[in-house]
């Protein structure tokens, strides 16, 4: 019996991260004029590639939201819904999203962040099985693959049936405030997925101890041994980083990327463009991060400015990775998405990752 797939993607969904926007909610016009390029059809194509089409019709949305890439691919589908314009908004997935109920389909697979995902639920909730396709820049939410090849694999196998369903949150974050250096998490359902634990991405954490705040000082002080070397230090978002920039009595952006040299704040909430001039200016240059509690992501997730030709340039040898003991154990994996595979199989591996003052832990970045 041949199955249903709801296929669309959200044609702007991440554009605001390389140009330092944390988000593209209401954003959109912002982030074209600082020079965002889409990222979300380039990412959808590349899943798409890689999956199984036998006994399979996809029911999709006309031009970038979805038309586009499956008539390119030969895929077999039928364009049910048609945007009104080429500025497609929310109300375009959702409306999608009722058609896709109306046709009883089997899973809804997008492309999008956790907007895309929000939306889609108000429509779906439990009814359908959704899956993602990550392409946004926060990523809170628990219906994501870990990466695009990964979101194949998962739709191969449950279509063929190797895979059975769990509930995953689906949270979204108001992006204003998170502009604003503030985080509002919300959780707006339980969706169900297609799962297998290593390849769905879990939510975000936070850790958060008296113990734990004495450990990021720590290893701030570490830090401020070591940043006096005449490097351009760029500065990754995170509680544990603004403890380093409270050890060196700086101000730090704590949702975005900055940018220290000889101690001084050089550059402020940057963008990849703003980033690469630096590096530019200023060629030695290393990298500081700390990976997302519980998720494990160390790029790829909240962290689009520092792209993959940031990490070309600065090189992965100057990688620098912060995270508290207690962030480490709750962490099952550290993870990269950096929408480069043969980039991302170069930070896979182990890497010594600073966790208190002069002292480390090993720990394992995957790749799939």
């Amino acid at each position: 019996m041949m199955k249903k797939i709801g296929f669309l993607i959200n044609p702007v969904a991440g554009m605001g991260g390389t140009v330092g926007l944390k988000g593209t909610d209401g954003m959109v016009e912002e982030a074209v004029e600082r020079g965002a390029k889409p990222v979300a059809p380039a990412r959808a194509a590349k899943a798409l590639d890689k999956l199984e089409r036998e006994g399979l019709l996809f029911l999709s949305c006309g031009g970038s939201m979805g038309a586009d890439l499956l008539e390119g691919g030969g895929f077999d589908y039928e364009m049910v819904y048609e945007p009104a314009s080429r500025k497609t908004t929310s109300s375009d997935t959702v409306n999608a999203c009722r058609v896709f109920l109306e046709n009883d389909v089997d899973l809804v697979f997008f492309c999008g962040g956790d907007g895309t995902a929000r939306d889609i639920y108000s429509v779906v909730g439990d009814r359908i099985p959704l899956l993602g396709i990550p392409a946004g820049v926060k990523m809170y939410s628990g219906v994501f693959a870990l990466n695009t090849r990964v979101s194949a694999d998962l739709f191969n196998r449950f279509i063929g049936g190797e895979l059975d369903l769990t509930d995953a949150d689906v949270m979204d974050i108001d992006e204003d405030k998170y502009r604003s250096n503030v985080l509002d998490s919300k959780l707006y359902g339980i969706a169900r997925v297609p799962y297998e634990k290593a390849l769905i991405q879990h939510p975000k954490s936070i850790f958060t101890s008296e113990s734990d705040d004495e450990c990021k000082r720590r290893i701030a002080l570490f830090a401020f041994e070591f940043m006096h070397d005449d490097s351009l230090y760029i500065v990754g978002a995170g509680s544990t980083t603004k403890a380093v920039f409270d050890a060196l009595g700086l101000k730090k952006t704590l949702l975005g990327v900055d940018a220290v040299k000889n101690r001084v704040v050089v550059g402020r909430d940057l963008s990849e463009k703003e980033i690469l001039a630096l590096i530019d200016k200023y060629p030695k240059s290393r990298i500081i991060v700390s990976p997302i509690g519980a998720q494990g992501f160390v790029f790829g997730r909240g962290n689009q400015q520092i792209s993959s030709r940031v990490l070309r340039k600065v090189g992965v040898r100057n990688i620098i990775i912060l995270a508290t003991p207690s962030k480490l154990a709750g962490t099952e994996n550290l993870l990269v998405d950096t929408g480069d595979w043969e980039l991302d199989e170069e930070l896979s591996g182990y890497h010594n990752i600073i966790c208190n003052y002069r002292m480390g832990q090993r720990k394992k970045i995957l790749s799939f």
